[in-house]
């Protein structure tokens, strides 16, 4: 299988190389030519593997260049119990009737980053050697919080190998900032960039465009990589979770094979949600992929209207893992979309020069078949107690109404989860948890604003 840039379909590479250059020089990002397919029957089969021996199947079809054995060899490492906290490394935990959440907290930095990044140094590693290319890689990283730990983690002392992440100052969180300035390790720096993440990954996109500096540092022993989201070998780790997900749902009965499954994914440079997308292209039976937005909801207008616009304010929330307004992985998205590198081309251009572009109504509507998005209209500070508020909130009302359990209908379903919801999005404004706790009243009022 070949991967081709975004904005050239003429530059073609072996997934290896793909891996190796990261970012392609003509600013583009590389993708498969083609999507694999899965049947339902494989992933029923692929239900009763371990979380590796799943991963290394999923990923095999994409690395063509690998083999099975080395891929679980890798999986194995990267997912193992001197790493995840759980054999099941991504389990699947049921909230409500219909609704579960995946635990991608289970690795050694504690954010879903590990899930990638603790794959990526194994494929890297071994697509250096497939390459045949002798010089030191330096793997360059923006971060707006848990990439850079999770990234610095993984590749810590990686042979041939210096991995340099530059972050926003001010705009981490303080945890995340102890975490990489403190990390071990002889081939690992860090480096803090006035302004925000936006400012740092276009700082690094401009590196990998320097061709002056890519000679000077080959002539040094060195070139370039990178363990964001715009290398296909960080993303690819990605889908594997969304396939198993569907699998564990269907170990717990959840589902039968062949129900659709709804993912709602909070989104910054859509590499995650962009996944989801790839899992549901195999023919994993996914439904609507929600992206979810916080202040900074570029993402939200993009998906309504078709215009991606990043000229509006900044926000530093409390989910700096989503403060971002140059999505990257939308890029991949449009080029699947459009199906051309010239159209890809026109859109980057004149996001580089205006900072805004407005796609075609075929490519918006294709977006809008497949995604839907929200963002929460709150400023939240705390969101201690905020699961227990929802919880609390909807048994309340479920009270209020004094029906049997059997006797309930969609309507009152509907009443009780958002109440429910606007409970738990009122308590993340007040600090604490017996604080937090809304009057009925202010619930009663936000559901009039809301809905």
């Amino acid at each position: 299988m070949y991967y081709v840039s975004t904005r050239d379909v003429s530059r073609r590479l072996t997934a290896s190389q793909a891996i190796v250059d990261g970012l392609s020089r003509d600013g583009g990002l590389y993708l498969p030519e083609q999507i694999p397919q899965i049947t339902t029957e494989e992933i029923k089969a692929l239900a009763a593997l371990s979380y590796p021996e799943r991963a290394a199947k999923i990923m095999k079809r994409y690395l063509d260049e690998f083999t099975e054995e080395e891929l679980l060899g890798f999986a194995k490492n990267a997912y193992g119990p001197a790493k995840f906290d759980t054999p099941a490394a991504a389990p699947v935990v049921k909230l409500t009737e219909n609704t579960y959440i995946q635990e991608l907290w289970h690795g050694p930095t504690c954010a879903f980053k590990d899930m990638a990044l603790q794959m990526l140094p194994y494929l890297l590693a071994a697509s250096l050697k497939k390459t045949g290319e002798e010089k030191t890689v330096c793997i360059l990283v923006a971060t707006s919080g848990d990439t850079g730990k999770a990234a610095l983690e993984g590749f810590r002392d990686v042979d041939r190998t210096k991995i340099l992440v530059f972050y926003p100052d001010g705009g981490v969180s303080d945890m995340q900032k102890l975490q990489m300035v403190t990390q071990e390790g002889k081939n690992v720096g860090v480096c803090a960039v006035r302004g925000n993440f936006d400012d740092a990954q276009t700082g690094v996109k401009r590196i990998f465009s320097d061709e002056a500096l890519r000679e000077e540092l080959a002539g040094r022993g060195y070139f370039l990589s990178s363990a964001n989201s715009i290398n296909w070998g960080r993303l690819l780790p990605q889908i594997v979770y969304y396939v198993s997900a569907y699998c564990d749902l269907l170990n717990a009965g959840a589902i039968e094979a062949g129900d659709a499954v709804n993912f709602c994914v909070p989104t910054g440079n859509f590499g995650n949600i962009l996944s989801g997308f790839y899992a549901k292209k195999m023919g994993v039976p996914i439904g609507r992929l929600i992206c979810a937005s916080n202040e900074n909801n570029v993402l939200t207008d993009f998906i309504k209207t078709g215009t991606y616009d990043r000229n509006r304010p900044f926000y530093q929330t409390a989910s700096p893992s989503m403060d971002i307004l140059i999505s990257s992985n939308l890029e991949r998205l449009l080029s699947l979309l459009s199906g051309s590198d010239e159209e890809v081309r026109g859109y980057m251009q004149k996001l580089s020069e205006t900072g805004r572009y407005t796609v075609s109504d075929r490519v918006l509507q294709a977006v809008q078949a497949e995604f839907s998005c929200g963002c929460p209209k709150v400023q939240p500070i705390d969101t201690t107690g905020a699961g227990d508020i929802f919880g609390g909130s909807a048994v309340s009302r479920f009270l209020e109404l004094n029906k049997a359990p059997e006797a309930l209908m969609r309507g009152d379903l509907a009443y009780m989860a958002r109440y429910a919801a606007a409970a738990a999005s009122l308590s993340t404004e007040v600090s604490g948890g017996i604080p937090s706790i809304p009057k009925k009243e202010a619930v009663l009022q936000k559901i009039q604003e809301e809905y």
